[in-house]
């Protein structure tokens, strides 16, 4: 087996490799705890645009320092990339904006999903596997 090169991404092509794929990962805090959800979102420039009911334990983290990966990994070849933003998540709350953005982001759950988060791109790091 051939060893792996990993690189380091910069942060426009960690973006660009984000926009590509709509399921991700935010990592958030739970009763002082580590929690993870997997969601899906989009790319809004820099921010990462999710949606979670008002009742989801995400709720709680609004307004404070979360995390966002998203990747895309082939386990047979073991190569792929790994991006993850970190920033603070807030809640949408401007009519045109929420409009815009239940047009375009769908939540795979079959649940009511009209809290939507932005999460903006304080910090992104990616890296690539070749």
């Amino acid at each position: 087996m051939n060893a792996r090169q990993v690189a380091e991404l910069g942060r426009d092509e960690a973006l660009a490799l984000l926009a590509s794929v709509d399921l991700g990962r935010i990592v958030f805090t739970e009763h002082a705890l580590p929690a993870i959800r997997p969601v899906n979102h989009i790319l809004d420039g820099e921010d990462v645009i999710i949606r979670t009911h008002p009742a989801a334990a995400l709720k709680a983290s609004i307004n404070t320092v979360v995390a966002y990966e998203a990747d895309d990994i082939d386990t047979k070849t073991r190569t792929g990339w790994g991006v993850i933003v970190t920033g603070v998540v807030r809640a949408v709350s401007d009519p045109e904006a929420l409009a815009r953005y239940e047009r375009v982001l769908h939540p795979w759950a079959d649940s009511t999903m009209d809290q939507i988060l932005r999460i903006h791109a304080e910090l992104v790091t990616g890296f690539a596997v070749t």
